[in-house]
This record gives structure tokens, C-alpha cells and sequence, in this order.
């Protein structure tokens, strides 16, 4: 099995899984824009002789690794499913109905049905959303720098709350739901804003978002548990606490995976071992 690997071609992320000389799982992480680090890595593990491949940029890659190795390709919704259900089984859950909210560029979103599953919907809001907006009003790209610093920034001033509509008044719901993202931007004019509260907002806007739709297709299939996955989620707390509290708020219960960034890679792994054994003699 160490002979194999995995890979998800994202549209901004290329994730792979391997099995290492511990025998474990490990991963590893390339930008989508720069294939040749793939054939890089690649090429310093001879050892690999059979690749999983799933994602939607499978035919760039391929076109750049040139390989002659064994490929074997898997549909991204299949192999994604088939990395949640190892990564629920890994991580102790028994869950047999969810839906599950793959954050990756995009956001797509799948009902589980014990060993079956759709896709139920998305949004084109997800992290391609965060890098974007936070590029175009910060002017802070990089991914690790806009999840720490949002983690760091506040959204009082920015966004408008329930609270603040409803102010010496009881509001009808919870005062601290956002009644319009960045609606304070137009009543507080003139206003100077600091970069970790633009990016913590534009994070909050982000995750409600995913949230809010993750919850209506939940309540549609009756679903209790929300499973959120994807390398969006990846090393980012602040969007796990946005997306867990709004979520329990409305009385479903997110689930977060260890290494749910690699649910396509993982899956393209456990496919092409599968395959590698039915097919040897």
C-alpha cells in the first residue's frame, strides 16, 4: 500500500495522501497553479508506482506529469464521499443520515444516506470567496495570513446585528445574528477600518452563508448532524467557531473531521487500493 497515492486536483488546492513508512496516513499540500511541484514530489518518491486521481483539474495534471504510472481515476463527488465515510469511521462517529458541506474554491453540498449519497445543492461562495474579496479589499492573499489575522479581528463595526436594529427594544431573535453583513458600513460613514476586522468579516460573511444553506437542506432531509469538510476549514478556527455557533444555534450539530481538507485525496487512495486488489490475480 505504500506504493500508492492519492491525489485531489482542486481548483485552487492539489492534495495528497500516501501511506508512510509508519504505515500511516500522511499528507501533503501544492498550489493548483504550479503543477510541477507535484511531478517534483513525485519524482523524489520513486517508490510510487500507482496513483488514486480525482478533482476537477485531473487533465492539467495529467498533462504535466506525463506519467506512465498506474492511474486510476474516480468521479471528486465519489471520492470525497468514500474520504468522509474512512475519516467518520477514524474518527469514531456513527452516523448514518447528514448532510455534508464540502468547502473547498466553491461549496458543494451532499445528502449521506447510510452508504449512499446526492448532491442536494451549492453556493459559489467559498474559499475562493475569502482569498477574493480579502485580495481585493485588504490586500492580504495568502490564505494562512487571512485565517490568523480574521481570528484577530472583530465584526461589531462592520457588520449589522439584530441588537443594533432593535437597540432599547427586545429583538425578536438573537440579538447577535447578523441582520446584514457589512450593513454598517453605509450608517457609520467615513469610517476607517482595520484590516483583521475586514477580514474577520469577510470570513463571518463566508461561513453564514455556507451555514445558512447547509441548514435548509438539513431541515429539508430531516437531518440532524451537518458535516463540514474541505481545506478551506483547514488550520481555521475562526471559521469553525462561525460556522459551529450559528449551526447549534439552529439546533442541528456540525461535526468537523481531523483532515477533512483531504476527504478527495483520501478517497482517490482507498479507490485505487481497492481496484489494485480485485484486479491482481
Amino acid at each position: 500500500m505504500q506504493n500508492v497515492i492519492g491525489i485531489d486536483a482542486g481548483g485552487t488546492l492539489t492534495k495528497l495522501a500516501y501511506i508512510n513508512e509508519q504505515n500511516e496516513m500522511d499528507f501533503e499540500i501544492f498550489p493548483s497553479n504550479d503543477f510541477s511541484k507535484v511531478k517534483n514530489w513525485l519524482e523524489n518518491h520513486p517508490h510510487i508506482e500507482e496513483i488514486g486521481l480525482t478533482g476537477g483539474r485531473t487533465k492539467q495534471l495529467l498533462n504535466v506529469l506525463k506519467t506512465m504510472k498506474s492511474i486510476q481515476y474516480l468521479v471528486e463527488f465519489e471520492a470525497t464521499f468514500k474520504g468522509v465515510k474512512y475519516l467518520l469511521n477514524k474518527n469514531g462517529y456513527d452516523i448514518e443520515n447528514a448532510i455534508i458541506s464540502n468547502i473547498g474554491t466553491g461549496t458543494s453540498i451532499h445528502y449521506m444516506e447510510g452508504y449512499s449519497h446526492i448532491r442536494v445543492g451549492g453556493t459559489g461562495i467559498g474559499g475562493g470567496t475569502l482569498t477574493g474579496l480579502s485580495t481585493i479589499m485588504t490586500g492580504v492573499s495568502d490564505f494562512n495570513e487571512i485565517t490568523s489575522n480574521a481570528a484577530l479581528g472583530s465584526r461589531e463595526n462592520i457588520d449589522l446585528f439584530v441588537k443594533d436594529i432593535f437597540q432599547g427594544m427586545e429583538p425578536p431573535i438573537e440579538g447577535h445574528l447578523t441582520a446584514s453583513n457589512f450593513g454598517n458600513v453605509s450608517i457609520l460613514k467615513d469610517t476607517k477600518y482595520e484590516t483583521n476586522d475586514l477580514l474577520a468579516t469577510i470570513q463571518g460573511l463566508v461561513g453564514e452563508v455556507i451555514t445558512t444553506l447547509s441548514i435548509q437542506f438539513a431541515e429539508e432531509k430531516k437531518a440532524n448532524e451537518i458535516i463540514y469538510i474541505g481545506s478551506t476549514l483547514t488550520n481555521n478556527d475562526h471559521l469553525k467557531e462561525v460556522i459551529s455557533n450559528y449551526t447549534i444555534l439552529k439546533k442541528h450539530k456540525p461535526v468537523f473531521l481531523d483532515d477533512c481538507g483531504f476527504t478527495g485525496a483520501i478517497g482517490a487512495l482507498l479507490n485505487k487500493v481497492e481496484q489494485s486488489h480485485i484486479t491482481q490475480p
